[in-house]
């Protein structure tokens, strides 16, 4: 597996990210949440409020894909 995380989505919905997870992870894929949110405070605006979907480099191009499925 590639060292190198990408970026493959971005979203302001944590129940969306998960799904998208979810299905990434349900081919095989390796993914990666990754969010500025501090959880005691729920601040969903700007920056803090995504919440980023990573993959290796390796997988960057299928994932892509199957998002745009």
């Amino acid at each position: 597996m590639s060292d190198e995380w990408v970026v493959v989505f971005v979203t302001y919905d944590p129940i969306e990210a998960d799904m998208i997870k979810d299905l990434l992870e349900s081919g095989g894929i390796t993914v990666v949440l990754r969010s500025s949110k501090v959880s005691p405070y729920p601040v969903n605006i700007g920056k803090m409020g995504e919440i980023k979907v990573l993959v290796s480099g390796e997988d960057k191009e299928t994932a892509e894909k199957v998002i745009c499925l």
